[in-house]
């Protein structure tokens, strides 16, 4: 029998401003750990500020990955970062260190801890075909997949049980989107993950005051003049340009808003992200929750997490 390596992955996930950098460059140094960035904006060059990227002087000598790895007019896709974020993590593994994924975009850590699988001609999930068969299962219960997935492919039936809807679902969309079974097709990566995620939560209040702080910064910084460079270079009609903290800006320059309307709907967006995100963790995620903003003595107990995963 084939013995699989299973590759030590620490996640560090939560919203927008509740501290994931400053925590994740403390372990990085604490661990020997590399950072690969999970935030779908961070990879696209010249958009600094308002993707709150970390900029080479604030690394702290901690190897970054998956950013300023894209022109703002192309496109970075779920399936792209579960690729290049696979290949990273073998590599750091290789050279004794620990892999760090460090973001917000729930839907790009979920997908590399299920393994989803894309095939070359389906570059990206069928997200309506898989919300879909969640949403039956919500009514209906989890068996309802399990059996559509047992008269599909009943041999990959056997090997998952009806309770893990996700890799349930997972299936049956692979069969839905290539043709094939699921079953037949190698299946590399989601279980070679032994992945400890910890999820950064704050009581609402605070985290929106923080929230609208940032903002606030980051217009001091200079946001609105890289937004209008991005507005500039083509705005809405680019990937990039579909982000919180840019599109919000284009109304004005195109004067059809006010500037102090436009830096109120990017608070807006980003408390309404923040909410999205919490609950993309809570309810599609396992994850261990602590809010160091609120009880910053809870520390401690990170680290001996940690300890009991790593052993």
């Amino acid at each position: 029998m084939t013995t699989v390596t299973k590759h030590k992955v620490l996640l560090i996930a939560g919203p927008t401003a509740v501290g994931k950098t400053a925590l994740s460059l403390a372990l990085a140094k604490q661990l020997n750990g590399e950072i690969i960035s999970g935030d779908s904006m961070q990879v696209y060059r010249h958009l600094d500020i308002g993707t709150a990227k970390i900029m080479p002087e604030e690394q702290a000598g901690i190897p970054h990955h998956l950013i300023d790895i894209k022109n703002i007019d192309q496109r970075f896709t779920v399936a792209e970062f579960v690729s290049r974020t696979t290949a990273l993590i073998i590599d750091i593994s290789a050279r004794g260190k620990l892999p760090i994924i460090v973001g917000g975009t729930g839907f790009y850590l979920q997908s590399l801890l299920a393994g989803y699988q894309f095939g070359p001609a389906d570059n990206e999930p069928d997200m309506a075909y898989r919300q879909a068969w969640f949403d039956r299962a919500a009514v209906e219960g989890s068996d309802v997949a399990w059996m559509a997935l047992k008269q599909r492919d009943p041999q990959a039936a056997t090997a998952i049980a009806p309770a893990n809807l996700v890799r349930v679902v997972r299936a049956l969309e692979y069969v839905h989107t290539t043709g094939q079974l699921f079953s037949e097709q190698a299946d590399t990566h989601g279980d070679t993950l032994d992945a400890y995620t910890l999820c950064l939560t704050a009581e609402r209040a605070l985290l929106y005051t923080r929230i609208n702080q940032r903002v606030d910064q980051m217009v001091a910084a200079g946001l609105e003049q890289e937004a209008r460079w991005l507005f500039d270079q083509g705005g809405a009609m680019l990937p990039a340009g579909k982000g919180i903290g840019y599109h919000e800006w284009f109304p004005y320059f195109n004067g059809e808003q006010t500037r102090d309307e436009s830096i109120a709907k990017i608070k807006q967006d980003s408390r309404r992200y923040a909410k999205r995100q919490l609950t993309w963790f809570r309810n599609k995620m396992s994850v261990d929750w602590i809010n160091l903003l609120e009880h910053p003595e809870l520390r401690a107990s990170i680290d001996q997490r940690l300890a009991s995963w790593l052993s």
